[in-house]
């Protein structure tokens, strides 16, 4: 029988706050929540940010999208080099006093040394022309991100010892999805094989701030020298290594799939597909990404990807108004003028359905399906293509065959890429319209989260996962709050796109699709199915009895997932970091022909005693 990938823990970090529990969700639709529950997300942000859950106005002002803080980096005040030559006149050479150990190591033939009066130190003649990198500021044409929540720091959680951002953010990440489960960890572990355990977790633009490639990259330019941690720290796949190696101590399946903005189902594909074949019985999926660094803003600013401060006035000049409107920077399929570069980690525990009845784990929703495909030939590299089409269609069939007409036609929604791009509001409402078309949707709710949180990059998909559990929850949609109206260009003929929330209910959406367009041509979308049809076609294969023993085994779970929730809140929940924790030597090595144990695992690793291609072989070699 297929295994089904059922959701059983989430947890992260955005713009919105803290993913478990779906605060970050909630914060997103707060104008819209009872005054509970409002309540409820302004003390788990005040936790983070470390005010008083009373400072209402200040929570909400520093948080989701704004204009760049002072935290993340002076955007007034860019530190560069400019390159200027400096002549000297034929009588009167430059003469400068430097220290001697500043010297370079080839001196210029143009340059005469002689000993200065000042010990240590030299003076320098310069006939005739001479390069110099003289230290300047530039101001950054692009104030809008989406970063994390005013005064919250991932790096100051646990022991970090300059890690990169990104890093102590996935510490964390990972460490609050686990906090979710309710389950203590170790009683997951033992009874499971070790190689059933797998992690799918990376970023897209590896870590580029002063502590991973970034820092390498500029040591030598700013004078400095590299330091040993910049490079290792710096890989891609360094977030899956760190859950490994820090949070978990997993020795099975691990890996890190690529693909521009659409990285994170890149990652959940892996982890789905190692569960429905059988591979593993436990996957942790997510991205941890923060591209808030000076040179990926002018990066993306000169490809004219990025909403710019003189853009966005230009926007709303018909308004009268003198400074950007940095909250609402990201425009999706209304009148807009590029993204906006956010931060976040998103992370995400899956099983087989099977072991989540075993345990008594809570069923956010279910990952059915995640279709991947390329555009073809291509003119330019960042422009979108037809392989949209592809894994659009796929997903809504494939529900379609699973769920049926109604399921598809009345109780589905998408997730838009919707980065708020010109170029991206026509093509994606172009194939979303199409789509909905071919099936027979009329007024498919369309959504995007990005106009709350920005954009940012690889875990992009996992803001808009952990908005789907969130919308499973509450029964709310978010609407697209930042938006006066749908642009003309839009194609919306079957579309239902508007700025205020759509108020459904619970249990009244069945399926919800996730959509993601890359550069180069990464495109790739999932099928998110909810609890509740999760839960009735589980009970359906297990039976009624068996079924109620799991919601018993379940409340036990939930009560010990609240109490890590209050923990969380009063703020004395810490990242998990088991840092030189039970490291295994060769020593600690056991097998046998048939099996490999290792201290701390129950279970052992079992060696393959046969193979899929013995037919192929005739008799088996003895």
């Amino acid at each position: 029988m297929s295994r089904l990938p059922v959701i059983i823990g989430m947890g992260g970090v955005n713009p919105a706050g803290r993913t478990s529990f779906h605060y970050g969700y909630q914060r997103m639709v707060f104008d819209a929540l009872n005054e509970s529950d409002q309540a409820r997300t302004l003390k788990s942000l005040g936790s983070l940010m470390g005010v008083s859950p009373e400072d209402r106005d200040y929570i909400l002002n520093h948080t989701l999208i704004r204009k760049l803080e002072d935290t993340v980096f002076d955007g007034d005040n860019i530190p560069l080099h400019r390159r200027l030559t400096a002549e000297s006149d034929v009588n009167h050479p430059l003469r400068m006093t430097v220290k001697r150990k500043h010297l370079p190591l080839k001196i210029p033939e143009n340059w005469q040394i002689t000993e200065s009066p000042e010990e240590g130190r030299v003076t320098v003649e310069v006939k005739g022309a001479t390069d110099l990198l003289i230290p300047d500021t530039r101001v950054s044409v692009v104030k809008s991100c989406g970063q994390l929540p005013t005064g919250f720091s991932a790096e100051s959680l646990y022991p970090s010892r300059h890690h990169p951002k990104a890093l102590a953010m996935t510490v964390y990440g990972a460490s609050d999805a686990m906090g979710s489960l309710g389950i203590d960890w170790e009683r997951i572990r033992q009874r499971l094989d070790p190689d059933d355990i797998g992690v799918f977790a990376g970023s897209g633009m590896s870590q580029l701030d002063s502590n991973g490639y970034g820092g390498m990259m500029q040591a030598r330019l700013l004078g400095k020298q590299v330091t040993p941690k910049s490079l290792p720290l710096g890989l891609p796949e360094m977030p899956a290594d760190f859950i490994n190696a820090y949070v978990i101590g997993n020795v099975g399946h691990t890996g890190c799939n690529i693909g521009a903005c659409a990285t994170f189902l890149y990652n959940l594909r892996q982890g789905m597909d190692a569960i429905k074949s059988g591979r593993c019985r436990l996957v942790i999926v997510g991205n941890s990404e923060t591209g808030l660094v000076p040179e990926v803003f002018e990066g993306y600013g000169n490809m004219g990807a990025l909403a710019t401060d003189a853009e966005l006035l230009e926007l709303d000049k018909a308004k009268g108004i003198s400074s950007p409107d940095y909250q609402r920077a990201s425009r999706p399929f209304s009148y807009n003028c590029g993204f906006t570069l956010s931060e976040s980690a998103q992370f995400f525990v899956l099983c087989d359905d099977e072991l989540a009845l075993e345990l008594g784990a809570t069923i956010y929703g279910a990952i059915p399906n995640v279709f991947v495909h390329a555009d073809g030939f291509k003119k330019s590299i960042p422009s979108p293509g037809v392989g949209n089409y592809l894994t659009v269609a796929k997903s809504v069939a494939y529900m379609r065959s699973m769920l049926g007409e109604k399921a598809i036609q009345q109780r589905s929604y998408m997730v838009a890429h919707g980065t708020s791009t010109p170029q991206n509001r026509t093509t994606e409402s172009m194939i979303l319209n199409e789509t909905a078309k071919v099936f027979d949707i009329d007024k498919w709710i369309i959504a995007a989260n990005k106009c709350y949180v920005g954009h940012p990059l690889s875990p992009a998909s996992g803001d808009q996962l952990a908005m789907v559990l969130g919308s499973f929850n509450q029964g709310i949609i978010p609407g697209i709050a930042t938006i006066d109206e749908v642009a003309e260009d839009v194609n919306d003929s079957n579309l239902n796109i508007r700025q205020q929330h759509h108020e459904v209910g619970r249990n009244a959406m069945d399926v919800a699709f996730i959509n993601s367009k890359g550069f180069g041509g990464n495109n790739a979308t999932g099928s998110v199915m909810a609890p509740h049809i999760v839960e009735s076609m589980i009970e359906k294969r297990v039976g009624c009895k068996a079924f109620n023993a799991y919601l018993a085994r379940n409340e036990k779970t939930k009560e010990k997932a609240d109490q890590y929730d209050q923990s969380a809140l009063s703020g004395e929940a810490k990242p998990t970091y088991l840092f030189d924790h039970n490291v295994l030597t060769d020593n600690d090595v056991s097998y046998t022909k048939e099996e490999i144990r290792l201290p701390g695992f129950d279970r052992p690793v079992k060696l393959p005693v046969d193979n899929e291609y013995s037919d192929w072989l005739g008799e088996k070699k003895q």
